[in-house]
């Protein structure tokens, strides 16, 4: 006790009065002042030392540490532990969590991987957030949102989300599919006719909304050289036959030059089967993945609408066939903007917003240089010195519908559980008349989340793209083995930043759904202020944590 009082009288000296400089760093005695507590104040100095102890032996029961702002991996966090707590202080209109108590370890085991992924990469920042039944249990911030000026993050840190906008896109798709303006299977000129019919070996060929949407359309996506994309098509096909690595660019080069004998060939082999997961990862310092390296991706010029961005692209040939294969395309989704636009008769932005009002996704905007955005993270690349830089200026107006906005951890949530709660409700329906609607009905949740024939997943192997979105189907082959969990995301990268919206549903007994209601399942969303960093996996495996506290 006497310890304790002795530390409250000198944290007391060193902040109270003007004797005392230095404030938290350390409190110093400027001279020609009274000491508090010393000399002729030595009564209220032990007076106020005994008062503010027992104060604070009074309130050491159930009080909650308080870390320090100063701390970039501390100071983001909103863990909340009782219904007491208040909600983050910079998010108004996102309602308080409730108890994560319940959740402690799962909240502790995915702090501790997001601190390795974070290490392992170089990563300045990253921010996750985590939801349970329609609830948000955990969010917070590790790092630094803002390098130069130490700003660190937080829950309410707004980063690019890349291509987590072709899922918001669908949205808009989706709703006026629902109103019966557009026709999903007609071909584009109907709605865009500045988009010129396009032909395929001679052939005339149909793109369609359908098309676009699953990545099956042919458009190109940044590279540009049709005779490289079919060639790496070509050996990924094989690959995948054979269980072969894809080839290096030493091999390439090998091969090129007439090839060599097995024993050098072998070399590179197999390097490129340990750098493999690496690389899917997270491409390390001083080093790009290819889309980072072509030029469009870095485009500076402002487009007005969506129709002048088709000019990128709109003459050049399909790749493939329209249906045959799969292509992922941005370029595809600033087509279907322009479907969009047409189709509701405004801008697509103004669509947007609209939706984003509905959805109370508050923080999500269109990303452009002008705006004051609050809480605005820097987004950062380490260059070929391996030296972490600020990223090029760039403006996405070219691509708002598939890599172009901006948004935060909380509004990802918001639309996972909305877009879980359609999918879901349909289930609930004769159990509980008083359930509101889905904003998308139960049959275009299921379209969605249906895996489309010819179509990849390069972000999880074992699942195939649907309508916008990524989905594992539920699978177990062996008994006593491997369950394969079936879940909905979709990943993002653009220039200085990665995203992931993973959605786990729970796997509903029809028997026990007149005790519950919608949505039932797990979503986590996990942004970062540096490219090229893959966060699929990290997002499942935090899911999964926090399944495993939910069913115990």
């Amino acid at each position: 006790m006497y310890r304790l009082l002795s530390s409250v009288t000198a944290r007391a000296a060193a902040t109270a009065g003007p004797a005392w400089g230095g404030g938290r760093r350390g409190a110093h005695w400027r001279p020609g002042l009274p000491v508090l507590g010393l000399g002729w104040a030595g009564g209220l100095g032990l007076g106020l030392g005994l008062a503010l102890g027992a104060k604070l032996v009074v309130g050491l029961r159930g009080a909650v540490p308080v870390q320090s702002p100063a701390d970039p991996e501390a100071s983001g966090a909103t863990e909340l532990s009782s219904h007491d707590q208040a909600p983050s202080p910079g998010s108004p209109h996102t309602p308080a969590p409730p108890a994560a108590r319940g959740f402690s370890r799962a909240i502790e085991s995915s702090r501790d991987l997001l601190h390795r992924i974070k290490d392992e990469v170089g990563a300045p920042g990253i921010v996750v957030g985590v939801s349970v039944d329609g609830k948000e249990v955990w969010s917070e911030g590790l790092g630094y949102a803002d390098v130069e000026n130490r700003v660190p993050c937080k829950p309410e840190t707004v980063m690019r989300i890349a291509s987590i906008s072709k899922s918001l896109t669908m949205v808009a798709l989706a709703k006026l599919w629902e109103a019966g303006k557009l026709d999903l299977d007609l071909p584009v000129q109907h709605y865009v006719p500045e988009f010129p019919e396009k032909e395929y070996e001679g052939e005339k060929v149909s793109v369609t909304t359908r098309l676009l949407i699953s990545h099956l359309s042919g458009i190109r996506h940044y590279e540009k050289d049709i005779k490289k994309v079919k060639e790496e098509k070509a050996y990924k096909a094989q690959k995948m036959v054979k269980g072969m690595p894809p080839p290096s660019d030493q091999e390439k080069e090998l091969k090129e030059k007439g090839g060599k004998n097995n024993e050098k060939s072998e070399a590179p082999k197999a390097k490129v089967e340990q750098d493999g997961e690496a690389r899917c990862r997270s491409a390390k310092p001083g080093k790009k993945k290819n889309d980072f390296e072509q030029g469009e991706l870095y485009l500076k010029e402002k487009f007005e609408n969506s129709i002048e961005s088709l000019r990128l692209f709109k003459n050049d040939p399909l790749f493939f066939k329209p249906g045959s294969q799969f292509l992922y395309s941005t370029f595809g989704y600033t087509l279907l903007a322009a479907i969009v636009e047409r189709a509701s008769g405004y801008k697509y932005l103004d669509y947007m917003q609209k939706i984003f009002h509905d959805l109370d996704m508050l923080t999500t905007v269109q990303e452009e240089n002008e705006p004051v955005i609050y809480n605005r993270a820097r987004f950062y690349v380490y260059n070929k010195k391996k030296r972490l830089v600020n990223t090029p200026y760039v403006d996405n107006s070219y691509k708002w519908a598939g890599g172009g906005f901006l948004s935060t951890v909380g509004d990802l949530l918001k639309f996972g559980n909305a877009m879980l709660y359609g999918y879901q409700v349909g289930q609930f329906k004769n159990s509980n008349e008083k359930l509101l609607p889905g904003y998308l009905k139960p049959e275009t949740m299921v379209m969605m989340w249906t895996p489309v024939p010819n179509t990849e997943m390069s972000w999880d192997k074992e699942g195939k793209y649907a309508m916008a979105w990524g989905v594992v189907e539920k699978k177990q082959t062996y008994g006593s083995c491997r369950k394969q969990r079936h879940y909905a995301s979709h990943t993002g990268g653009a220039v200085g930043a990665s995203s992931v919206l993973l959605v786990l549903p729970e796997e509903l007994d029809p028997e026990a759904v007149n005790n519950k209601v919608p949505p039932r399942g797990i979503i986590v969303s996990i942004i970062c202020n540096m490219q090229s960093v893959g966060l699929n996996s990290t997002a499942l495996k935090i899911a999964l944590e926090f399944d495993k506290d939910r069913a115990d």
